[in-house]
């Protein structure tokens, strides 16, 4: 998967997932304070990105996540691992 196929699969699933409207969802978008996420969210969003790459996701690498942007980077640091 390259970064564009990341960001738009991520997009997807946040609009699948929380009921987003996609317009509000960009790489600088807050997920808290844009987006209107909260901690039960965020667990959801874990559990959704290790489905997505199946990889276990820690709690430190998502310690510094706030943006949408964070979260893409995040993903594609599990995959590269995964490769």
């Amino acid at each position: 998967m390259d970064n564009q196929e990341i960001y738009q699969t991520l997009k997807n699933t946040l609009v699948e997932q929380f009921d987003l409207d996609p317009g509000k969802i960009t790489p600088q978008a807050r997920l808290s304070e844009d987006l209107d996420l909260d901690s039960i969210d965020a667990v959801d969003l874990i559990l959704k990105l290790q489905e997505m790459t199946g990889c276990k996701v820690s709690p430190d690498q998502f310690k510094e996540v706030h943006t949408v942007a964070d979260v893409q980077a995040v993903i594609e640091q599990m995959l590269s691992v995964k490769h």
